[in-house]
């Protein structure tokens, strides 16, 4: 279906909207989660937050993969141009850091719109880790499933100051 007023905005209109729609869909995802974790506690909160991640995460992966025209194995490259493109990436302040020898990527989220607002709404910071397990290492191996993810620092496991979190990216050789 064609939708005429989206074809007339200009590109700065459209940025704006791709923002409010990045922050449209955070705020779904923060109201669903603080419902449940309202009325049945934070750990049932947690336990769908990671069904729901485990699912979403891998679709995000293999639209942005598709939207980019990727290889089917485009490794840390690819990976690299695809964090970019993730719905919060709009949203949150971000690094890609990558070792001298191009062999390992290093995300780091140096400002967290979640954990700001959770902050501001005096509640606990969201331990959101095990989550961030799933997610990160589901969209990776969603871009290319020889890629490996490890947690360096994330909430509440938090060992670099500097960042909200922070995420290793490398290449697993596999036999075929």
């Amino acid at each position: 279906m064609k939708n005429d007023l989206l074809q007339s905005l200009s590109k700065e209109q459209l940025l704006r909207l791709i923002e409010d729609y990045s922050k449209n869909w955070l705020a779904m995802d923060g109201v669903w989660f603080q419902s449940v974790e309202r009325m049945r506690g934070m750990d049932e909160a947690m336990h769908h937050d990671a069904e729901a991640w485990k699912r979403y995460t891998v679709i995000e992966g293999k639209r942005i993969k598709q939207f980019l025209s990727l290889p089917q194995r485009p490794g840390l490259e690819g990976l690299a141009l695809a964090l970019q493109l993730r719905f919060y990436a709009n949203l949150n302040e971000a690094d890609l850091l990558w070792n001298p020898e191009k062999t390992t990527l290093v995300y780091r989220t140096r400002e967290c719109r979640v954990q700001r607002a959770r902050e501001r709404k005096g509640m606990p910071f969201h331990p959101c880790k095990p989550v961030g397990e799933i997610e990160y290492a589901g969209f990776a191996r969603a871009i290319d499933d020889r890629i490996a993810c490890q947690c360096l620092s994330c909430f509440p496991d938090v060992t670099d100051t500097s960042c909200c979190c922070a995420w290793k990216f490398w290449l697993e050789e596999t036999e075929l």
